[in-house]
């Protein structure tokens, strides 16, 4: 049992990120119930694609409006405790929303307003986690320990949690989001037992937020290989986010998988990741950064005109599949590459000029995906998402020979 924990987590390291670990894993489990339940909830209430894909908005528009506070505050404060207080506020929102759905008094307005600070919640949440990593582990294994993280996530975010959420949403929504609650309160519990090496004072006299948040925006435009990444998930993320943004009404409706069905694509697509993660190192020693991310635009490009073409599930969900695996391979690679690069003095706000752009590409594009299946049908979003990617990967090609310089010593805090 014992050779398993080394292979799984080595022993290298460390026991806090053990712990780490093991608070990520638990609070992604809560999370992947949200995943299912929360738009099967927002169906119950409404039919309209428009309200439908508002939900999706309210859950992103969260990380564009607060994402870089988010990194300045993480690289000022503790780090940990900003991960603690955050957790047990997101416990709290989902109790208190468990009651009224107990009570019969949800509204469409009142999951609108709580998918909202969840998201919110989030948004430090994520930004703070992230930058413990490099606290705890060498920089040499920081691909490890983020494939461990990465893998937490695909498991039980995305394989396990979601069947467990249309599941217990179908015995009823409380029960989803209750266990929820409890998920994420005992995943605010182990990051307690994290121990953070002491972090080196700030120099110099106290800047203003505004600086330290103009500060990581210049370190980004000064470093290619981020630089490049940042844009590239922007701008994709208008398209990803367009037609996931109706992700629960192409499932139930133009595949006809029904609501433990929906549960069943994020399952899939996690299974893919697995996949991916098991032959990342494999692909990492035979492509370069530059030419894996190249095969990823090209990967996600096809999976939009794939599902806007095809009514079967049976053809839809190998779709999701493949989708999955490029999505791991994407998501561990861009941020080992952030965080080798990104001196420990500025992990959060680069890592929230990130965040921005990330989530800004989906507000952009789940409101056009709401739009365009409200006037155009539900497959809309698809060719859109098509058609942008098809054009940004012509326009983006060259650009992302940047990569391939990524893994160079950090950039001084001063560039």
């Amino acid at each position: 049992m014992s050779r398993i924990g080394e292979v799984l987590v080595p022993a290298r390291l460390g026991s806090s990120f053990r712990w780490l670990l093991a608070s990520s894993w638990t609070s992604q489990l809560g999370d992947g119930i949200l995943l299912a339940a929360g738009p099967l909830l927002v169906a119950s209430l409404t039919g309209d694609p428009l309200l439908v894909a508002l939900a999706a908005t309210v859950q992103w528009l969260p990380a564009l409006l607060f994402g870089l506070l988010a990194g300045a505050l993480t690289d000022r404060l503790d780090r940990r405790l900003i991960v603690l207080v955050v957790d047990l506020s997101r416990a709290a929102v989902l109790v208190v929303l468990t009651l009224a759905v107990v009570t019969e008094r949800v509204t469409i307005a009142v999951v609108l307003a709580a998918l909202f600070l969840l998201a919110t919640a989030e948004v430090f949440a994520d930004n703070s986690s992230q930058t413990l990593v490099p606290m705890l582990v060498a920089r040499d294994d920081l691909a490890v320990a983020n494939s461990r993280l990465q893998t937490g996530f695909i498991t039980v975010n995305q394989l396990a949690g979601p069947p467990l959420g249309a599941a217990l949403f179908t015995v009823g929504a409380a029960w989803a989001l209750g266990v929820q609650a409890v998920a994420i309160a005992l995943g605010a519990v182990l990051v307690t037992r994290v121990v953070l090496p002491a972090r080196e004072p700030r120099t110099g006299a106290r800047t203003a937020m505004r600086h330290d948040i103009a500060e990581g925006v210049r370190w980004v435009r000064h470093h290619a290989a981020v630089r490049t990444l940042v844009l590239t998930i922007t701008i994709f993320n208008v398209t990803f986010g367009a037609a996931w943004s109706v992700l629960v009404l192409y499932a139930t409706e133009r595949i006809g998988l029904g609501e433990v069905g929906f549960g069943l694509v994020t399952t899939v697509g996690a299974v893919g990741g697995i996949v991916g993660g098991l032959t990342y190192g494999w692909i990492t020693r035979r492509v370069s950064l530059s030419d894996l991310m190249r095969i990823g635009l090209v990967v996600e490009t096809l999976t939009h005109l794939a599902l806007a073409l095809t009514t079967s599930a049976w053809v839809a969900l190998p779709v999701f599949f493949a989708f999955g695996a490029h999505a791991f391979i994407w998501g561990t690679t861009s941020v080992a590459v952030r965080q080798r690069a990104v001196p420990g003095a500025l992990q959060g706000r680069v890592g929230s000029v990130n965040v921005v752009g990330v989530y800004g590409g989906l507000v952009v594009g789940s409101a056009l995906g709401g739009v365009l299946a409200q006037h155009w049908g539900v497959t809309a979003p698809f060719w859109f998402a098509f058609a942008g990617s098809a054009v940004f990967v012509v326009l983006i090609w060259r650009s992302l020979r940047h990569i391939a310089h990524a893994d160079e010593a950090p950039v001084p805090a001063a560039a």
